[in-house]
């Protein structure tokens, strides 16, 4: 998948870093070190040398009870400093709640618009649509000036994701492509510290929508709150383990204040893997107690031996288990007389190489009673390497990705339901074969 702002475009299944650059008297977090234009673009360049793919200029504050200032006011302490980068060829970002600043700062050249309010005023909203930029959908409920007064959910994860994903089809249904979007919980913003940390230790539900996701993590009160950091100046260190762990759940882009200790952190981000699990045939009964199974006896059984598959992956060293796809029924394929399968996928961070990994996931399949009699044919479990990050690789036991993902309903669906939009190491779209096409049709449990 990827995220396009103008000329620039982020392929979302490598992170990259989004440098802050508060161009403000007042900020929360850095007291208007880069107030004026010559330290501003100082800073700009400092980050980019550490590894910054964007610069996010910001000329309001939106600190908890911030006070609104003018536009003219906020145009008059960005636009230079975006003139300036964009000059320079940088990708500007323009942190602005204004549809004012925001045309501005399109028309000078700046490729994405940040906007704190979700693109909820139709100003905002006719900016989208008259400048081809980039386009960050943040939730705040309430206003910079009121949000941390008294922040109310009943399911902070749902109610955010819901909200962002009605706001990002708005703007598709205005004419927005869908590849410009990117999606930001935003934690902090209308939210306690405990509401926070629930929205990034679930940023793989937001990853399910199918847009780019932006983590903010950086020197957030919530961070100070989970790290015990009082001073937000201090918190670059823990911000960037926060960073960390984002992108291990699938966020894209990473906004932050330190791009040198966030690239650092970086460097321990596991690959992703996506796993294919299949089971039909249920281990330890012979074929006429199997056949005396109700369709529900032999579904739940099926089931049962796909969760104790996870389960097993959940010991495995060095790995996580990021998301799992609900379970879905389907036809068999390639070989026809056996009986329905129950498949699902799992996507995992894990530092076990692929070869390494395949040896694993046979000792798994073995303990629960995989016999390979017939090739394609009935089994226990079934566990396949389906996509390893950006690698493509072939041998006579191993090959990546996996050659037959987007000819099998089987596997699309489920991989779907986690990564919509997602594009295999070797660049093909997984849903690039017509449902109508595919082989072992599927239907979710």
């Amino acid at each position: 998948m990827e995220w396009r702002c103008r000329k620039f475009s982020f392929d979302s299944r490598m992170p990259i870093v989004m440098g802050i650059l508060n161009v403000t008297p007042d900020s929360f977090s850095d007291a208007g070190q880069n107030w004026f234009f010559e330290d501003a673009v100082a800073h700009a360049h400092v980050m980019l040398e550490e590894g910054a793919s964007i610069i996010d200029v910001g000329g309001e504050s939106t600190r908890p009870g911030a006070e609104e200032i003018s536009d003219e006011e906020e145009l008059q302490r960005v636009l230079p400093v975006v003139v300036q980068l964009v000059g320079e060829g940088v990708c500007v970002s323009v942190d602005t709640r204004h549809a004012l600043v925001a045309r501005a700062c399109a028309e000078a050249g700046a490729s994405i618009i940040n906007d704190v309010t979700g693109f909820r005023h139709p100003d905002m909203q006719k900016v989208a649509l008259d400048y081809d930029v980039g386009l960050v959908v943040m939730h705040m409920q309430g206003t910079p000036a009121t949000m941390q007064h008294n922040p109310t959910y009943t399911d902070v994860v749902s109610e955010v994701k819901d909200f962002l994903r009605q706001q990002a089809l708005m703007l598709e249904g205005l004419g927005v492509v869908r590849d410009r979007i990117c999606v930001d919980p935003g934690p902090g913003f209308g939210k306690t510290p405990q509401q926070s940390l629930e929205l990034m230790r679930n940023l793989h539900e937001f990853v399910r929508l199918g847009y780019p996701v932006m983590a903010a993590p950086s020197r957030k009160s919530y961070v100070g709150y989970a790290y015990h950091v009082d001073e937000p100046a201090q918190r670059d260190t823990a911000s960037a383990a926060e960073a960390l762990l984002a992108a291990e759940q699938g966020a894209s882009v990473l906004r932050m204040h330190s791009v040198a200790r966030t690239m650092a952190a970086l460097k321990d981000l596991r690959p992703y893997v996506l796993l294919g699990l299949g089971c039909n045939k249920v281990a330890g009964l012979d074929a006429a107690a199997a056949a005396a199974l109700s369709p529900e006896q032999a579904r739940a059984a099926k089931i049962s031996l796909l969760n104790q598959a996870v389960g097993q992956l959940v010991l495995l060293p060095d790995t996580e288990v990021i998301d799992i796809a609900g379970f879905y029924e389907s036809q068999p394929a390639y070989y026809l007389d056996q009986d329905v399968f129950v498949n699902t996928v799992v996507l995992l961070r894990s530092g076990i190489s692929p070869k390494e990994l395949l040896e694993y996931l046979h000792a798994i399949e073995n303990a629960l009673g995989r016999v390979r009699e017939v090739e394609n044919g009935p089994r226990t479990c079934d566990l396949d390497i389906l996509d390893y990050q950006l690698y493509v690789y072939q041998s006579d036991v191993l090959t990546l990705p996996h050659p037959r993902i987007c000819e099998r309903d089987f596997v699309v669906k489920p991989l779907a339901e986690l990564l919509p939009g997602h594009v295999l190491a070797n660049g093909i779209p997984v849903e690039s074969v017509p449902e109508v096409e595919r082989v072992g049709r599927a239907h979710r449990l």
